[in-house]
C-alpha cells in the first residue's frame, strides 16, 4: 500500500494545484519513485489511497502495469495513516504487505532495502517491521528522531526532550494482525505502533544507503543532487 491521500501542505506552493505524490524529483514523480521500487521488489499489485486532487493521481497511475494500481478512495473523508489502511484491508488481503509513504525515496545499498525488509520480516515475532534511517546525515530531515532499537531489533519510542538515533523512513512491512480491534474512522498509525511496542512486536531494520525525506520544495534540490551523484 502507498499512502498518497494527504494535502502536502509543507510542499506549498507546488501543491496548490498538484497533489504532492505527483511532484517531480529528478524528472520522476515521487509516486513513481515508490511504485518503481515496489515493481523492482516483485510486487504485482499496489493499493494507492487518494483524497486531495484524487483525479490527478487516478489518471497518472491508470496506465501502470508494474505494479498494477488499485485505488482506495478516501474522497469522502481523509482517514489518516491508520484509518486509510483499515479501509484498504479488504483490498490488501490476509498476508503481510509493504506500506510506503509516497514522499519517501532513497538510494539503495548493495541489496535493495525492500528485499532486505521482506527477508527480515518474521510474522511469528513481529506485527510490523519498519525501515529506519539514521537521523544524522539523512536528506530533508531535521527532527529529533523517532526510535531507539535494541540488539534484537525491537523498538522503543523516543523519550520526550531526548534525541533518538533512528527515524522511521516511511517504508515498512505490516501484518494484518497489527489492525486487530483497530479504531474506526480517522486515526494515526502511530497508535497501533505504540500498541505493538508494548507487546514487543514492533521491530526495525536499519536502512542501507541514503534516505531522502522530500517534504518541502527545498528538499527537492538536495535530493536531486544526491541522486545525480549516485548515478554519475
Amino acid at each position: 500500500m502507498v499512502l498518497a491521500a494527504g494535502f502536502g501542505q509543507r510542499m506549498r506552493p507546488l501543491t496548490d494545484k498538484m497533489p504532492k505524490p505527483l511532484v517531480q524529483v529528478g524528472g520522476k514523480a515521487l509516486l513513481d519513485h515508490v511504485l518503481d521500487r515496489l515493481a523492482d521488489a516483485g510486487v504485482k499489485r499496489a493499493i494507492v489511497n487518494v483524497h486531495y486532487l484524487a483525479d490527478q493521481i487516478e489518471k497518472h497511475v491508470a496506465s501502470r502495469t508494474a505494479p498494477q494500481v488499485t485505488i482506495s478512495d478516501e474522497r469522502g473523508v481523509l482517514l489518516d495513516t491508520g484509518g486509510g489502511v483499515v479501509k484498504a484491508l479488504p483490498l490488501l488481503g490476509h498476508a503481510p504487505f509493504f506500506h510506503i509513504n509516497s514522499d519517501t525515496i532513497w538510494i539503495d545499498g548493495v541489496t535493495p532495502n525492500l528485499t532486505r525488509l521482506a527477508d527480515a520480516f518474521d510474522p511469528a515475532t513481529m506485527d510490523a517491521l519498519l525501515l529506519l534511517a539514521p537521523g544524522a546525515g539523512s536528506i530533508g530531515y531535521s527532527g529529533r528522531g523517532d526510535f531507539t532499537m535494541a540488539s534484537d531489533g525491537r523498538l522503543k519510542p523516543r523519550v520526550e526532550r531526548d534525541v533518538a538515533p533512528f527515524v522511521y523512513a516511511g517504508a515498512a512491512i505490516l501484518s494484518p494482525a497489527l489492525f486487530k480491534d483497530a479504531p474506526q474512522g480517522a486515526f494515526s498509525l502511530t497508535k497501533l505502533f505504540n500498541r505493538a511496542i508494548e507487546a514487543g512486536r514492533l521491530h526495525g531494520l536499519r536502512m542501507e544507503g541514503l534516505w531522502m525525506h522530500v517534504g518541502t520544495p527545498e528538499a527537492i534540490g538536495e535530493a536531486e543532487t544526491a541522486i545525480s551523484e549516485s548515478t554519475g
